[in-house]
C-alpha cells in the first residue's frame, strides 16, 4: 500500500450537460477538484481535495453514472473525511459537474 494515497470505490454521477456539467466526457485518470464541504448558506468552498478518478470502460459521458476508484492524496484532513457513505463535489474550476458517494474504503 503507498502511504501517501488513500483509494475509495464510490459511485460517481457526472451531471448532464443541461444541468451544468461537462460537455465532452471524461476519461481513466482523470484529475478534477474534489469538494467535500462548503462555507454555510453558500456555493464557496473552504478547500479542495487532489484525487484522481480511475475507472475500466473507455470514457464516462455527462449523465452517466458509473462505479470508479478515486485515489486521492494524503493530506490535510482527508482521511476523517472519507468514511463509506460520504458524498462529495466534483469540480472544474468554480463549476460542479459532479458528485460522488463513498461505497467502500479500499485497503490495497
Amino acid at each position: 500500500m503507498n502511504s501517501d494515497v488513500i483509494s475509495v470505490k464510490a459511485k460517481l454521477t457526472l451531471y448532464s450537460t443541461k444541468n451544468g456539467g461537462r460537455k465532452t466526457p471524461i476519461a481513466t485518470e482523470y484529475r478534477p477538484n474534489h469538494v467535500m464541504e462548503y462555507f454555510p448558506n453558500s456555493n464557496e468552498f473552504p478547500t479542495t481535495y487532489i484525487g484522481q478518478i480511475e475507472f475500466d470502460k473507455e470514457l464516462i459521458y455527462p449523465g452517466e453514472i458509473e462505479h470508479v476508484i478515486v485515489r486521492f492524496l494524503r493530506h490535510q484532513n482527508i482521511e476523517e473525511l472519507l468514511v463509506k457513505g460520504r458524498i462529495w463535489w466534483i469540480h472544474e474550476g468554480p463549476g460542479k459537474i459532479g458528485e460522488a458517494e463513498i461505497i467502500k474504503i479500499i485497503n490495497e
